[in-house]
């Protein structure tokens, strides 16, 4: 197993110096911080961070939840027909589809011009709203149908093209429920809950989150050390909280700034 020590100024610059010397990537490696290092106040009591940084064997890697990619096509066809694990990329990043939708000033001065606001009203504007980007994105055949339920709006998305809607990791869904919510309170009455889904995208991602944290939970206490997890949205950190708060032999917590903010599984002794 091969494996260094390094030191930097911060935990970032000395991982960054391991793996350089290592010739890896941070996904084929553990990383264990050793101190976390202190700037001092000026120029007293400073100290650098340590990690030790060492290399996965084959025969024992530490799963991610980005491992196995998946050409277009196939995605487009098996999407929305069958459940995939958490491993799996829904959209690789060779697919040219937007990480980042924003939405147009244009538009936010055209809602806001508006003077009738009624749920109804606001449900269609978003609709119309979202077939336009979908439309934007070269997706034309794209439904929506919607269900209410008080406060809470659920737009449900079907395409042919369903994982170009979705994105890596669900990061253009996200951005589209986004901006239906800034849409639907653009319109409505009283403040509404928006939720986007693209068939059963989010089911299947939640149930897949849910499998995939156990397993991290029984390996972390299995090898007695903390697992760190890859970053992802605040709302897959909470269903790991909560699918992991009533075991005792772990605890779960999250560290870094959004958008790299990760969750940590670390047994209890």
């Amino acid at each position: 197993m091969k494996k260094i020590a390094r030191k930097g100024a911060t935990v970032e610059a000395a991982i960054k110096s391991a793996l350089q010397e290592l010739g890896v990537t941070r996904e084929e490696v553990t990383i264990n911080i050793i101190d976390n290092g202190k700037k001092g106040f000026l120029g007293f009591g400073a100290r650098e961070a340590e990690v030790i940084v060492t290399v996965i064997e084959a025969s024992n890697p530490v799963p991610s939840i980005e491992e196995k990619q998946t050409d277009p096509s196939e995605l487009v066809n098996e999407t929305l027909k069958e459940v995939v694990e958490i491993e799996e990329v829904l959209v690789p990043e060779s697919v040219d589809a937007p990480a980042e939708i924003s939405i147009s000033e244009e538009i936010v001065l055209e809602v806001q011009d508006q003077k009738e606001v009624s749920d109804e009203r606001a449900i269609e504007e978003t609709k119309t709203y979202i077939t336009n980007i979908a439309k934007g994105m070269g997706i034309e055949d794209v439904t929506i149908d919607h269900e209410q339920d008080g406060k809470y709006i659920s737009f449900k998305l079907e395409s042919e093209k369903a994982a170009f809607l979705i994105g890596k990791r669900g990061q253009t869904l996200n951005a589209l429920q986004q901006l239906a919510q800034l849409v639907v309170n653009k319109f409505s009455e009283q403040f509404k809950v928006v939720r986007l889904d693209v068939g059963d995208y989010r089911e299947r991602r939640e149930q897949s989150l849910e499998q995939f944290a156990e397993r991290m939970a029984d390996q972390a206490v299995r090898n007695g050390r903390k697992m760190k997890l890859e970053p992802m949205p605040s709302y897959e950190r909470k269903v790991i909280h909560h699918v992991l708060s009533n075991r005792l032999d772990i605890e779960t917590y999250s560290e870094g700034t959004d958008p790299n903010r990760y969750l940590v599984i670390e047994p209890i002794n």
